[in-house]
Formats: C-alpha cells, sequence, structure tokens
C-alpha cells in the first residue's frame, strides 16, 4: 500500500476508482478527483501548502508535485498527465495537458488547457503557457501550436490509457 501520510492536520482525500503504487508518497493537504495514478516513486507532498487533482490526473514514475509555503498552491485539472521524473511545483495546470517526462515547472507558472510541455522543459517562475501551445527547451519557449490530431493521439491518449494502465493493478 503507497505511504498515504497526515501533515498539520491535513489528510489526504481521493474521489473513486483512483490506484496507487505500493511505493507512492502522498502526504497533508492532497484532494483528488476520481480515476486518478501515483505511480512508482511518486511523490505528492501537500505538507506546506495543498495541492488539488482533478479526474484522471495521473502522476508518473518519479514525479514531484509540490509547493511553496504560505505562497503557492499546486492546481491540476482534469486529464493531466504528468510525465516520469517531472517536477511540477507551486502552479496552476488547466484540463486537457501533458507534462513530458522530466519537465520542470516552477511557482507561479500557469498552463492553460489543450497544451503540451515537452521532455525536458524547464518553466521558469511565472511563465504563462497559452492555451494549445506545445513550449519546448531551457528555459521553455513556445515551439508551435497543437493540431487535433496531436491533442488527441498524445494528450487525450495517455490521459485515457493511463486509467486502463491502472486496472492492471487493481485486485
Amino acid at each position: 500500500m503507497a505511504l498515504i501520510k497526515a501533515c498539520r492536520g491535513f489528510e489526504p482525500s481521493f474521489g473513486d476508482d483512483c490506484w496507487f503504487a505500493e511505493n507512492a508518497t502522498i502526504v497533508g493537504d492532497v484532494v483528488m478527483g476520481d480515476q486518478c495514478s501515483v505511480w512508482f516513486n511518486a511523490v505528492i507532498r501537500g505538507d506546506v501548502n495543498s495541492i488539488k487533482l482533478g479526474n484522471k490526473v495521473n502522476i508518473q514514475d518519479g514525479a514531484v508535485l509540490h509547493a511553496t509555503f504560505e505562497k503557492t498552491k499546486t492546481n491540476l485539472g482534469n486529464n493531466v498527465s504528468v510525465g516520469h521524473n517531472a517536477l511540477v511545483h507551486g502552479c496552476t495546470v488547466e484540463d486537457n495537458v501533458l507534462i513530458g517526462m522530466g519537465a520542470i515547472v516552477m511557482d507561479n507558472c500557469y498552463i492553460e488547457s489543450g497544451s503540451i510541455i515537452a521532455a525536458g522543459a524547464i518553466l521558469l517562475e511565472g511563465t504563462h503557457v497559452g492555451a494549445g501551445s506545445i513550449w519546448a527547451g531551457v528555459p521553455a519557449k513556445k515551439v508551435k501550436d497543437i493540431s487535433p490530431e496531436l491533442f488527441e493521439g498524445e494528450v487525450m491518449r495517455i490521459a485515457n490509457n493511463y486509467v486502463k494502465y491502472s486496472g492492471w493493478f487493481k485486485d
């Protein structure tokens, strides 16, 4: 069973049909919706501020979600995929977003719906990502608008597949 721990009087809460890997860690002021999954070695640390996840959010292997004490909260919408070893810190991510493997999203970033943050990208503090765009690089910059094919073939496919993958591990 995952490490699920209260902190500062806050107990994590979960919607229906969620799955957590045995070595995932979920601490403190964390609220997540339905059909979410938190994968191997992932950490969601709501000890210093709140972390909210919508429905069908997947936090993949080794990813970390955190915030800044008394300054920034972390809020993720529905159908958000956080790739392996990504770091998402004190920011807002709207619905239908893919954050690629190893990406870093810093405090006060705002990512609008239907966007992709490429693998290895670093969004500096306060970066605003417009809806339907793809950002890449260090520091990350907009590289193009997302096509309908890429949106369906990557953003939505990955969110839906992770609901399926988590089902493979449920008793």
